[in-house]
């Protein structure tokens, strides 16, 4: 994985000099982390099945912000041009207040919450068709898609003055028409530089990754033995999530889409990246929440919403992972399968043994999963290392 501000070349018939992210990328994205902070916020305070769907759905609808302006950046270098910059940086504040919106996104702040969404959505758009106008074909591309990104958003305004069945019927619909829109238009037109591209979302798994370790200190919680070693068997299991990202998928994964070319390259990233690591962000996030609700009650068992966020928060992450991989090179790997599955079938031990138990069988699962896959790959590693 390339590290901020370095560059290199891409090989192949789209041979360009690709940057690292920007600092007003990485800037930009300082948002987000508030935004899966309330995100876990909202899911804490709304355990029940119901408030699980609310707040999947607020991830869905952040996610799909932060990919469009991953697409515009990616194509855009907005730092380097004034008015660009302060688009970016007015769409930023804009998603601020969204976030402070979303603890009542159902409640009597949905249409605040509908409204500001719709302005961080229209100045992405409208940045990407001004800013790419000596590039005929994604102007035309992204105007094209321009409908349903804004028409989804539009809806969410509308759905803030209902509540109920009503209310949640128009988020789905939104949802449906906004993630459904470069599926049914295709993507043709956009280009991809893959570095930055593969850069930008590894940044942001570790930015999904950082809520689980603020989830660890927002407890606020007296130190005692038990408590002390929650928190040591969390962030083992945080760091578990990370080395299953970063120690084996990222390496193959820049391989596969820099050997990609042209539209081949496009949809690769849009499905591989903008669709399947929601999966994995949702993973997180769940985990995150389940940590929090580990940490609140050590020694008692987690209560069945929060027990099945923790156990299926590291299913859904690694599952994200096999879906990846199964797009990407047409293959799943049999060892995630697995931990998955016994991480679900762990929800019969969290719901009666005390909270410190799971979390240590998680980390201890995860653990296990990397040093096999570690040792398991010592061969592909010397190949990388020799290209």
């Amino acid at each position: 994985m390339s590290t901020a501000g370095s560059e290199h070349t891409v090989q192949g018939s789209e041979d360009t000099l690709e940057s690292g992210a920007s600092p007003l990328e990485l800037f930009f994205d300082l948002v987000f982390v508030f935004a899966f902070t309330q995100v876990t916020s909202f899911l804490s305070d709304h355990l029940t099945w119901a408030g699980m769907l609310q707040g999947a759905a607020l991830l869905a609808a952040l996610w799909w912000a932060w990919v469009g302006y991953s697409w515009l950046t990616n194509a855009v270098p907005a730092e380097e041009a004034i008015p660009a910059r302060l688009v970016i940086l007015s769409a930023m504040a804009a998603m601020l207040v969204a976030s402070l919106a979303i603890p009542d996104a159902f409640g009597d702040g949905g249409v605040l919450f509908g409204g500001v969404y719709f302005v961080v959505r229209l100045l992405q758009v409208a940045l990407y068709a001004l800013a790419t106008g000596d590039r005929p074909e994604t102007r035309r591309a992204i105007l094209r898609l321009a409908p349903g990104f804004l028409g989804g958003p539009a809806l969410l305004v509308v759905a803030g003055f209902f509540g109920g069945l009503a209310q949640g019927a128009l988020w789905a619909v939104a949802l449906a028409i906004d993630y459904g829109v470069p599926l049914i238009r295709g993507v043709v037109g956009f280009h991809v530089q893959a570095g930055h591209f593969i850069e930008r979302h590894g940044l942001v798994i570790i930015l999904a990754l950082g809520e689980s370790i603020v989830a660890i200190g927002a407890a606020g919680l007296e130190l005692d033995a038990g408590i002390i070693l929650a928190a040591v068997f969390a962030i083992v299991l945080s760091a578990a999530l990370w080395w299953a990202y970063f120690d084996y998928v990222v390496p193959a994964a820049e391989r596969r889409l820099s050997a990609a070319q042209g539209h081949q390259r496009v949809r690769l990233a849009r499905d591989s990246y903008s669709y399947l690591h929601l999966l994995m962000v949702a993973g997180i996030v769940f985990v995150a929440l389940g940590i929090k609700k580990t940490l609140t009650h050590v020694s008692d068992p987690l209560g069945l919403i929060p027990a099945v966020a923790l156990c299926g928060g590291v299913a859904l992450y690694l599952l994200g992972h096999n879906a990846f991989r199964l797009r990407d090179h047409g293959s799943v790997s049999v060892p995630r399968l697995v931990v998955a599955s016994l991480s679900c079938a762990l929800l019969p031990v969290a719901v009666q043994a005390p909270a410190l138990v799971t979390v240590a069988i998680l980390a201890v699962l995860l653990v296990a999963l990397a040093a096999f896959e570690t040792v398991r790959s010592r061969e592909f590693r010397r190949k990388l290392r020799a290209r």
